[in-house]
């Protein structure tokens, strides 16, 4: 274990520096750190802050019951080839961190992620195992999560095909809240184990909670270093440190002021060891901040570019492993940080030390929200796609069909679709209407200071990724904004909040495909499929956009997947030329 704090070195502006010292000097005169770990809901909207603090004290409540976690921890070792993880937003991107930074440990199952309804990353996932050597961990803190549901069922039938309905279930693992509906299936259908959530821990809070810890043990971590090397960040951002000797609050006074600044771009270049913790931290940000009109827009894959290639939204956010230090990195940061941007060192002693990110982020954001002045514990724009998305599933149950809409273009291998008046104003301001005149038209409705995000609903997997990431450099090159990149349905429940909640920033590129294979929904009286539900999402993601007001079109691949994103491909390239 790690026995001292990961050091953060900061980089500002005098005007932002002055703003920071300002924001000190006013929390210390006022008691509010004091007030941040006595749960005042004052301190942010006065509303029901202080019934989601739990994450303040689960550290010493995790290491006081670290035995169950070694329980389980024998009972698997050298027992399973394989774990899945079936959960979304908090209960999948923590565990999805763990399994890139740390491997497979030996002796351990081999951890993978589910979090989609695409019915070919299903179908990949299920073949990338061997299902009778599998424990599953069926993960929702409200034990009602679509995914998660639908996923479980799935994989119950699939393994009680092979072993029976008794011994499949023992195969799986639930970590839920108490009381929940997962928790009442669990106990119905003898689960093997069930382990509890903190019901003041919001998902996106719960790193450090079973949450968290349950896929840690499962990997063979060693689950107390890692909490003991979050205590150390917990002592560190306690009410009697000072602002410049606590990272928590320190971080989290900077960014939100950076945010009211108009540096509300928080654009984070990690080390290789660890690049996947800005997944974790990018869903914690966005989901806590992106709301009542305003947000932290978190930067998270982007490349780093020349330093005169960003405008003046961005705050530079560097975590690194001191093992994978990199001279070029660093000049590169160096010379950002002379042209003016705020620029942040996070030095990471070890993978060991990740416990420590995940409360330092934890307070930050919360800090920034009370700066902010909005409650950085609530969701109230995820229900909402939600919600759209059920009432198109129901319709599928009623009429056998999800509707269609009236596409604004169609050629090229794919249809667009749009609001119509901004249909109207795409095919206005275009020189002819051909795919790549009308993508650079819509991309051109972004100010300086607007972000770009691709939202695809397809399969997630290293081919599909890398050509998001070219359509996205392609984008990134011919311009100085921000750009973004998600997969549906898994945003939804992270950056899905800011795009329909937070400022009215963003320029969105919904990309969508044929279902794939006809994988059906488990106990579905139309025999509804995954893909059919994904395909709902989408529509229902969309939907709620374009009533939101935001600047999205929606790309519908006509044919294969592979062909239709290298299509794009081309499109994107001659748009951005």
């Amino acid at each position: 274990m790690e026995t001292s704090v990961n050091p953060q070195v900061e980089q500002i502006p005098a005007p932002l520096q002055a703003d920071v010292g300002g924001l000190c000097q006013r929390w210390a005169s006022e008691g509010r750190m004091a007030r941040f770990w006595s749960r005042d809901s004052g301190l942010w909207t006065a509303t029901d802050e202080s019934s989601w603090l739990g994450w303040l004290s689960v550290i010493d409540g995790q290491l006081a019951g670290i035995g169950n976690l070694a329980a389980l921890q024998e009972r698997i070792r050298g027992r399973f080839s394989d774990a899945v993880l079936l959960g979304m937003g908090g209960s999948s991107l923590c565990p999805e961190v763990l399994r890139l930074c740390f491997g497979r440990q030996e002796g351990y199952p081999d951890l993978k992620v589910l979090d989609s309804t695409d019915p070919a990353q299903i179908e990949a996932c299920e073949e990338s195992i061997r299902l009778e050597s599998t424990l599953f961990l069926s993960a929702s803190k409200s034990g009602s999560t679509l995914e998660t549901s639908l996923l479980t069922s799935h994989f119950l039938d699939r393994l009680s095909n092979s072993v029976g309905r008794r011994r499949a279930a023992e195969r799986f693992v639930a970590i839920t809240d108490p009381g929940s509906k997962l928790e009442r299936h669990a106990t119905d259908a003898g689960f093997g184990d069930v382990f509890h959530g903190v019901p003041e821990i919001g998902g996106r809070y719960s790193a450090l909670s079973n949450f968290g810890a349950v896929p840690a043990a499962v990997m063979g971590l060693d689950v107390r270093s890692l909490l003991l090397n979050a205590r150390l960040m917990h002592s560190a951002c306690a009410d009697g440190s000072d602002c410049a000797g606590n990272p928590g609050l320190r971080l989290g006074l900077l960014i939100g002021a950076a945010a009211i600044a108009g540096r509300d771009k928080l654009t984070f270049v990690c080390s290789p060891g660890i690049g996947s913790l800005g997944t974790w931290i990018e869903q914690l940000v966005a989901e806590s901040t992106g709301k009542n009109g305003t947000g932290i827009v978190p930067v998270e894959g982007e490349s780093l570019q020349a330093a005169d290639r960003y405008g003046r939204d961005r705050v530079f956010v560097s975590i690194a492993l001191e093992s994978e230090r990199d001279p070029q990195r660093d000049a590169a940061l160096d010379e950002l940080a002379r042209l003016g941007h705020p620029v942040v060192r996070i030095a990471m002693r070890g993978a060991e030390s990740i416990g420590q990110e995940f409360f330092r982020w934890e307070v930050a954001t919360a800090v920034a929200g009370a700066v902010l002045g909005i409650n950085p514990f609530d969701q109230p724009d995820v229900e909402s796609a939600k919600v759209a998305a059920r009432r198109l599933t129901a319709e599928y149950e009623e009429h056998g069909a999800l509707p269609t809409g009236e596409p604004f273009y169609e050629g090229s291998r794919c249809r667009l679709f749009a609001s119509p008046t901004h249909a109207s104003a795409v095919l206005a301001s275009s020189d002819n209407r051909v795919l790549p005149a009308l993508l650079r038209s819509h991309l051109d409705t972004a100010s300086d200071t607007d972000y770009l995000a691709l939202l695809a609903f397809i399969r997630r997997d290293a081919g599909t990724t890398a050509a998001l990431e070219r359509i996205r450099a392609l984008i990134r090159a011919s311009r100085t904004n921000a750009t973004c990149v998600g997969f549906g349905p898994r945003f939804l429940h992270s950056t899905g909040q800011l795009h329909k909640g937070g400022a009215d920033n963003g320029v969105f590129v919904q990309i969508d495909c044929d279902d794939g294979p006809a994988l059906r929904v488990p106990q579905s009286a139309s025999g509804m499929t995954f893909g059919v539900v994904k395909r709902a999402q989408a529509l229902g993601d969309f939907d709620v956009l374009m009533q939101s007001g935001r600047r999205v079109i929606r790309i519908e691949i006509d044919g294969g997947l592979e062909d239709g994103l290298a299509a794009l491909e081309t499109a994107f390239s001659e748009a951005c030329q």
